[in-house]
């Protein structure tokens, strides 16, 4: 029963470090001031933009349809990003020990969940096309490329030694 318990504790491990990733560094304040502050033509001004990829608001720009779309996307993308790493980790789990491996799955799952959380939400709001959706999904995976490893290391921590202490 203990592994049962580990596992349900790395998912969530790995759901609390992105939820705080996507309040704390895609929050509309954040995100205005990284916009504002930075320029992308600079290793930590470019860093910090990745970091605030699944940007999220509360309000539209304007009153405009297409702040609207674009809000919507936004947000559900975010949301949709929290809900697949804990999906992907929560099918994933038992198949980690611990350790190098737990780092990996936790990682990679917000790889593939930020990719498809922009595949998807393109669809879903901009009726964009197939290219458009690719596009999206690269952005995505370069978030989880470049942000993923700090789930990675909560999902390891979480996870702890694993297969050798239970046996």
């Amino acid at each position: 029963m203990a592994f049962l318990g580990r596992n349900r504790t790395a998912s969530a491990a790995g759901v609390i470090a992105t939820l705080l990733l996507v309040l704390i560094f895609g929050n509309q304040a954040f995100t205005e001031w990284v916009t504002r502050h930075t320029h992308g033509d600079t290793l930590w001004g470019w860093f910090l933009r990745i970091l605030c990829w699944p940007a999220w608001a509360f309000g539209p720009a304007d009153d405009s349809n297409a702040a609207a779309r674009s809000l919507l996307a936004h947000d559900l993308r975010a949301i949709l990003l929290v809900v697949l790493v804990g999906a992907i980790l929560a099918v994933t789990a038992k198949s980690i020990a611990g350790g190098a491996g737990a780092f990996v799955l936790g990682w990679a799952a917000v790889v593939f969940a930020s990719a498809l959380a922009a595949f998807v939400t393109m669809f879903l709001t901009t009726h964009a096309t197939l290219l458009g959706a690719f596009a999206a999904a690269a952005d995505g995976s370069a978030y989880g490329l470049f942000v993923g490893w700090i789930v990675g290391i909560a999902v390891a921590a979480a996870k702890g030694g694993g297969g050798a202490a239970e046996a």
